[in-house]
């Protein structure tokens, strides 16, 4: 049962939902954790307990992922947008090859302007003539066996779109940012030079990221760069280079004890994602119209649900009454205004449920207005 009703009904894009069993474990490491009898933000992150959390975090990771021994596990700072920078720092800085990005959505874009300070960008396929409303084909794409690396952003949270498979050339290295569907379903990370995901979605708190990333890669990145820039330095700290976010950090650990634990994995935590998004997908295409998806049918994500209404009125009023009935979080992005539904691993079939009778209400209403 949730110590807070509205948590349950928290469509937030991020930060997102956790768990009841994790919020719950959380109030009491705030006051007590039982093994150290110290408040969780007052424990040394040179401790031993807290060299366990990161030793635990990580091979947790790597059995959920089935991660190849030759990745390290990285817990880092600065969210999503450092990784912006440090990945062309590391693996495009001084090339003379463009390294190769998509540009999908919001944040792919982002993605593209940092990386153009570190050298040549070219962008291989581009959404923007179809208002950003589909992914590339396989036909589409042209890829170039000399590039430093391919990068792609897996899930676009603002225009609810999602790869279905696995794009690139298996003989150039994969960069992708997996941040709002990173443990969310199963990956074959061994097809991937980087990973890169913060955790504000599916894997705990804001404050921290993970990247996982091929020591090959490690082995190859410049020797001049800035130490907390340095993926080399991090490893060899052990992502402890400076002082980490321990809390943060011990979520995720609490996450995905979850995972292994209580879901059983990530097919399973799949599944139950896919019924949840295919619930709300069935509410918008049998509405006559009255709710309407924003991306394409083939390219839906099981993560973000982004729909309109026939008018900006409609809009409002509909979330006026969401908020009023409980819900928090359904507004649009601010770049793409409508209605999203985030549906993260911490969100439950139930709400889902609650949130697609409340959509039908909705339009009832309205109907017979």
């Amino acid at each position: 049962m949730s110590t807070n009703p509205k948590n349950t009904l928290n469509f937030s894009g991020g930060p997102g939902a956790l768990p009841d069993v994790v919020l719950n474990q959380v109030q009491q490491a705030i006051i007590n954790v039982p093994e150290v009898g110290l408040s969780i933000l007052g424990i040394s992150h040179r401790s031993a307990w807290f060299e366990n959390v990161v030793r635990e975090t990580e091979n947790n990771i790597r059995t959920l992922l089935g991660l190849p021994a030759d990745y390290h596990v990285l817990f880092l700072q600065g969210g999503a947008t450092q990784q912006f920078s440090m990945v062309p720092m590391t693996m495009l800085r001084g090339k003379k090859h463009p390294a190769e990005y998509f540009d999908t959505g919001y944040w792919s874009r982002k993605v593209i302007t940092e990386a153009m300070r570190e050298g040549p960008v070219r962008v291989i396929w581009s959404g923007e003539k179809a208002g950003y409303r589909c992914l590339p084909t396989e036909e589409e794409l042209d890829f170039s066996p000399h590039a430093p690396y391919i990068h792609y952003v897996s899930n676009e949270t603002v225009e609810g779109l999602q790869f279905d498979r696995i794009p690139g050339r298996d003989d150039v290295p994969r960069v992708c940012d997996m941040s709002s569907d990173f443990l969310s379903r199963p990956c074959d990370a061994g097809k991937f030079s980087l990973i890169y995901a913060h955790a504000q979605k599916n894997i705990g708190p804001a404050g921290v990221t993970i990247v996982l990333i091929r020591d090959e890669v490690v082995q190859n990145a410049p020797r001049n760069l800035p130490a907390f820039l340095d993926y080399r330095r991090q490893v060899e700290t052990h992502s402890n280079l400076n002082t980490p976010p321990v809390f943060a950090i011990y979520v995720v650990l609490l996450v995905t004890r979850w995972l292994l634990r209580d879901i059983g994995g990530l097919e399973n935590m799949a599944q139950i994602n896919r019924q949840k998004s295919q619930l709300l997908y069935r509410m918008i295409d049998g509405s006559d119209d009255f709710y309407r998806n924003w991306g394409d049918t083939a390219f839906r994500s099981d993560m973000n649900v982004a729909f309109t209404l026939p008018t900006k009125a409609l809009e409002t009023a509909f979330l006026d009454q969401a908020a009023e009935a409980g819900f928090s979080g359904l507004g649009g992005h601010r770049a793409l205004g409508g209605v999203r539904a985030s549906i993260y691993n911490g969100l439950t079939l139930e709400a889902v449920e609650t949130l697609t009778q409340f959509m039908d209400d909705f339009r009832t209403q309205q109907r017979r207005q």
